[in-house]
């Protein structure tokens, strides 16, 4: 099974969500701007996770899975 990840970042904290590859979502987390505590959301998906993309305000990324992609980063 794969998984995709999103993103919403605000100013202090973040919403995470994970589908499925039939589109059911799977987590959906609202979490303080820790790193750690998104790191720990996502550490269920780390081996069938093929991206994740982030979207705020003032900054749009879109990054995969570091084993298998490079970082891809674009500003708006």
């Amino acid at each position: 099974m794969s998984h995709y990840c999103g993103i919403d970042l605000h100013s202090n904290n973040h919403v995470v969500v994970v589908i499925d590859d039939e589109d059911k979502r799977v987590l959906e987390k609202r979490l303080n701007n820790d790193l750690s505590l998104t790191l720990k959301a996502l550490s269920p998906y780390q081996d069938t996770l093929h991206g994740v993309a982030v979207e705020s305000p003032e900054f749009q990324a879109t990054v995969f899975n570091p084993g298998r992609y490079p970082a891809l980063v674009s500003r708006r």
